[in-house]
């Protein structure tokens, strides 16, 4: 992917709204990030593994994005409806569950297929459509930086989102367009026993908190090649606060 040479060209607003392609779009983080780009009257097209009727969507593609001519026909199919591509939101994922040692060749390459392959497909595709004021906004994970038992396809893909984001981020900064990541914690847990130990705000996350998260990465117009994670404060505690009685003792 080389950037594009020379000056930017102009750019402006795109009459109707924004044009975002939103790839993971049935998922549940998916869904509340095409409603919030919908609610501020941007034009959204979902792509999926399987069919979606969600109205947010001006179209929902069934397309594998780890199969790089399906993620070239997703952003074709993408630009010719909406008259362009102004937002990529790559938010594909697979997190197959087993000890480094058990991880099977099946399981290796789902994950990476599905988080990795899907997002440089699809941006490879994307960049060259995109003019000056674009951005490119992955979900990534907390488990690129914090390790956690029994993910390390999951990780190591996520892990490896992170890395090409910042990547991009440098070679088509001159080229006007931003590249960033948010990285979720814990989203949904709410039913689990004691999920939100360890939060500092108490709770799990929503996918309408990614949602808010990916929305404001797109038209940060200053902020380029972060990883910014959105996971109530998860990130920034030491297990010591939670285990030792005399230190869990002081939380307000």
């Amino acid at each position: 992917m080389s950037a594009p040479v020379g000056p930017p060209a102009a750019s402006g607003p795109r009459p109707g709204g924004r044009a975002v392609l939103l790839a993971g779009g049935n998922s549940p983080i998916g869904l509340a990030v095409a409603a919030a780009f919908t609610a501020r009257g941007d034009r959204v097209v979902g792509v999926g593994l399987t069919p979606c009727d969600d109205p947010a969507y001006r179209r929902f593609l069934v397309r594998d994005c780890a199969r790089p001519e399906e993620a070239a026909a997703a952003v074709t199919e993408t630009a010719d409806l909406l008259g362009g591509l102004d937002v990529l939101v790559p938010a594909t994922a697979a997190m197959p569950v087993a000890p480094v040692t058990a991880t099977t060749d099946e399981q290796w390459r789902t994950a990476i297929g599905a988080t990795l392959d899907a997002a440089f497909h699809l941006c490879r595709e994307s960049l060259p459509r995109m003019v000056p004021g674009g951005a490119v906004v992955a979900v990534g994970s907390v488990n690129s930086f914090l390790a956690a038992p029994g993910v390390p396809a999951y990780a190591a893909a996520k892990g490896g989102l992170d890395a090409l984001m910042r990547q991009i981020a440098l070679e088509y900064g001159p080229a006007g367009i931003r590249v960033n990541t948010v990285a979720p914690g814990m989203i949904g847990g709410e039913h689990l026993e004691n999920a939100a130990e360890g939060y500092p705000l108490g709770r799990t996350g929503t996918p309408q908190d990614v949602a808010e998260a990916v929305l404001f990465l797109a038209g940060a117009a200053f902020v380029t090649g972060v990883t910014l994670p959105v996971d109530g404060g998860l990130s920034i505690t030491s297990p010591a606060a939670y285990l030792r009685p005399d230190l869990r003792a002081r939380f307000l």
